[in-house]
């Protein structure tokens, strides 16, 4: 290690508590806090740390922990956004052009339960089936941008789609046993 190199893992080790609360504070989900921590460490540790005055260092690192929180906050607002597109149930052609109050409720406990489901689901399975029925992109897409062959892409979507059945037939299943 360069001498003039500031010890990066010293330096979060000291000032994580406070560093947990910031992103805590901004995020206001326990559950994402570890994951922009660890963006922090890496965006620390992994070289895209400049050459600042040693003396602005805690500034430095304050505003890194600011950023990857937004960049988790924006990637979290897309994931719901694309979970709540994948829900959307699609009126059928011989009902009436507004939606009647059973309708509307029908749909959201649909749009719930389909979220609920997907959030049991492994998260690769989760975001297979999201790019492909919330965005809309073909087998072939997905294959290309995933970096995996047609066939490979087909047969992960069939699993998904199997499995996401099963989560919606078993949370079906705890809606009837609370209706009792």
């Amino acid at each position: 290690m360069d001498s003039d190199e500031p010890d990066w893992g010293g330096l979060l080790a000291r000032h994580d508590g406070w560093l947990r609360r910031v992103v805590s504070a901004r995020l206001r989900e326990p559950q994402g806090v570890d994951e922009v921590m660890q963006e922090v460490a890496l965006a620390v540790v992994a070289g895209r740390s400049p050459r600042i005055d040693p003396a602005r260092l805690v500034g430095w690192l304050y505003r890194v922990a600011v950023r990857q929180t937004l960049l988790y906050r924006r990637k979290a607002g897309r994931g719901r956004a694309l979970i709540g597109r994948c829900a959307v149930a699609r009126p059928a052609t011989d009902e009436a052009p507004g939606p009647s109050p059973l309708a509307w409720l029908l749909h959201d406990e649909r749009r719930e339960l389909v979220r609920r489901a997907l959030d049991r689901l492994p998260p690769r399975d989760a975001d297979l089936l999201t790019l492909k029925h919330g965005e809309g992109w073909t087998a072939r897409e997905l294959a290309k941008r995933l970096g995996v062959g047609v066939p490979g892409i087909e047969a992960r979507l069939s699993r998904a789609r199997k499995r996401l059945r099963a989560e919606l037939a078993d949370l079906a299943g705890d809606f009837e046993e609370h209706d009792r």
